[in-house]
């Protein structure tokens, strides 16, 4: 059965963090249920829907900012405690609004994560997890990289206490008291972490992660290793992963799987005969989407799908048709509860014109005034900056809370700036002075109006390290502008590895296929030993089958790219010829088949720019970097290496690099 979900926007909040929206229980069956929310100006409100008007139940006083917003109480009960974290406290609510806790953690930064499984309160910071029974201290861990999120196997059904943190070095840590039973590699750095079902499956073991570049998979927790049960690979290059949800939104009897991206992409799994998840709903809303939970909102008996966005938007897909047909053969009519939101909607912005020209009249006469103040107005930049190892580039995506002006981009390093479908800003460069100010670029990107997600495409250098700066100035008065920093680094295009030997004292061992790997580790580790006054000892031992071997790997890469441009650039005229003869009998099969795929070779020549010119550099710094362990300086037979390149031969050129 198709599935279609109609858009209702329900309220508008302070911006929202990730996971601080939750769906109170139903008082009975396919009932309505309340919504509570809390947002960056600490505010927590619960509301209902009534005659398609939000009617709020509770709001509390504005406060620290809410970083997690979760559900609890007794086991094996219906969940309508709510907690919050605020700062390094936690706060305990009752569904009518009757604040009942308040617990101070001994926890020295805000809370990142909360889970909540009965007495049990599962808690991480940046780098520390603490475990609390009864808000008593029972467990602490030290972890070796930010923990994203956390939480445990529901204790009821596998009957022992297991944490699981989601680390930015893209592992899962699985957790008994305070130590580590053992570590899950996963393909990306995970962001958020969900029971499969919302009870850990038929297991109770079974959890779901999703990544920060977009891939999603189940993995089962058992107490001795894990078993990986599938992994879906974000083919189409969509968003990071913020919250995941399982609900029966298609009316199969099985649960689906809810999911909700960094780019406003929404996006509902059902599950095959194999249990493998497929694709059967997604919609774009216009910001990320900080909540998801699927149940009931708008009207009794309409499941739907309910997110939190960004900026604070309660919205909600639901299976309510929007239009309702009077009789066989009459016309479509707008019903009743339709007309009256119109008509709300339309006198809340009669209202809200009014009122913003009351303000604009207030501000003009006090800045007209001798004793006029002005203030610069705060405002909300969520980014993220992440490797796509897919393609060894780097996603730059910031997010403000209202419409963006321009964003500048500098850098002190030589960087690429690739072109990004979704992106529909224009894009100006300034000349800039390399040598005297370590400017290497300067780049205006110019929005269009309400854009307030913009994302950038950036290819760094391996071995030029420094960094990129995103000067944010949104659409607000008096002009104001936000600076955000990010670090490329020297092997900016490798990631972490977690097989290593700790058992080295005061020494490093550093292996790879590629000597100019080794060649920025030691001009890198040289450099800052040098700036730090630490005496260092440095010897390498270069195996020469090494480079073949890198050669070899690049080949298969390198010989697709120089055909890929050769057919592109045979393109045109093959087209003037088809014109020209008005068939295309004549050709050889392999030019006809160059003509039938022309648009798909030319959208993938353009998805790769400069693709070919990297391949090429990495060979020529493989050919320095060999005879500079031998001392050796041939920069003066790179032209001659880049002819090689041009009428490439994998024989010739492995024979240049021999001979050289």
């Amino acid at each position: 059965m198709d599935l279609n979900l109609n858009r209702a926007d329900y309220l508008q909040v302070g911006v929202t963090s990730q996971k601080t929206m939750r769906l109170l229980p139903a008082s009975r069956q396919r009932g309505t249920q309340k919504v509570v929310i809390g947002d960056q100006d600490g505010v927590v409100m619960c509301f209902g829907m009534k005659k398609g008007e939000a009617v709020t139940v509770f709001k509390t006083l504005p406060g620290q900012k809410i970083g997690r917003l979760e559900l609890g109480g007794v086991l094996n009960t219906p969940q309508e405690k709510i907690f919050i974290a605020a700062g390094s406290e936690i706060r305990g609510f009752t569904k009518r609004g009757k604040q009942f806790l308040s617990f101070e953690t001994n926890l020295t930064e805000s809370i990142k994560a909360m889970h909540i499984s009965g007495s049990d309160l599962f808690l991480s910071a940046s780098y520390i997890y603490n475990h609390y029974c009864d808000c008593k201290d029972q467990h602490y861990y030290l972890s070796g990289d930010k923990i994203n999120d956390v939480i445990c196997l529901p204790v009821e059904r596998v009957l022992r206490i297991t944490p699981v943190l989601a680390c930015q070095d893209r592992v899962l840590r699985v957790l008994q008291g305070s130590d580590v039973i053992y570590e899950i590699e996963v393909p990306g750095p995970p962001t958020v972490l969900q029971l499969h079902n919302g009870n850990g499956g038929d297991s109770g073991e079974d959890l779901l992660f999703g990544t920060s570049d977009g891939k999603l998979g189940l993995v089962q927790i058992t107490t001795s290793k894990p078993i990986h049960k599938w992994e879906i690979r974000n083919e189409k290059k969509r968003g990071g992963i913020l919250c995941v949800d399982s609900f029966d939104i298609v009316g199969d009897g099985v649960k689906d799987l809810l999911v909700g991206r960094d780019d406003g992409m929404v996006e509902v799994y059902s599950f095959d005969n194999a249990n493998e998840p497929v694709l059967r709903f997604d919609q774009m809303l216009s910001e990320s989407v900080t909540s998801i939970q699927g149940g009931c909102v708008g009207k009794d008996g309409y499941d739907e799908i309910v997110v939190s966005t960004y900026s604070g938007w309660v919205t909600g897909l639901t299976t309510e048709p929007i239009y309702k047909e009077s009789g066989p053969g009459e016309e479509l009519k707008i019903n009743q509860e339709m007309q009256n939101k119109i008509s709300s909607l339309r006198n809340e912005l009669e209202h809200l014109q009014y009122k913003v020209l009351q303000e604009r009249e207030k501000y003009q006469q006090s800045s007209q005034s001798s004793k006029a103040k002005s203030a610069v107005p705060s405002f909300s930049v969520n980014d993220k900056f992440t490797l796509n190892k897919d393609d060894a580039s780097y996603s730059l995506i910031l997010e403000v809370q209202t419409a963006i002006d321009n964003v500048l981009i500098q850098s002190d390093v030589p960087i690429d700036l690739l072109d990004v479908d979704k992106n529909s800003a224009v894009v100006s460069f300034s000349s800039c002075d390399s040598e005297s100010n370590d400017n290497f670029l300067l780049a205006t990107y110019r929005c269009q109006a309400n854009t307030t997600r913009l994302e950038l495409k950036i290819r760094s250098i391996e071995g030029q390290y420094g960094t990129l700066q995103a000067y944010v100035t949104p659409r607000i008065q008096p002009k104001t502008c936000q600076v955000h920093q990010y670090l490329i680094k020297p092997l900016s295009l490798h990631q972490r590895t977690h097989y290593i030997d700790h058992n080295r004292k005061g020494e490093g061992v550093f292996k790879s296929d590629n000597i100019s790997t080794i060649s920025i580790l030691k001009d890198v580790l040289s450099k800052e030993a040098t700036k730090r006054k630490i005496n260092l000892n440095i010897s390498y031992e270069i195996n020469e089958v090494s480079v073949k071997h890198t050669l070899k790997l690049i080949h298969p890469k390198l010989e697709y790219q120089l055909l890929l441009a050769k057919k592109v650039q045979l393109i045109d005229a093959l087209k003037e010829l088809q014109v020209h003869e008005g068939h295309t009998n004549f050709l050889i099969p392999e030019y006809r088949c160059i003509l039938e795929e022309a648009d798909h070779l030319q959208e993938e020549y353009k998805k790769q720019p400069a693709h070919l010119e990297r391949l090429y550099g990495m060979i020529t710094d493989l050919f320095i970097d060999k005879f500079k362990f031998k001392g050796t300086n041939v920069k003066t037979k790179v032209p001659l290496l880049l002819e090689i390149l041009d009428s490439y031969d994998q024989n010739a050129l492995i024979g240049f690099f021999d001979a050289a």
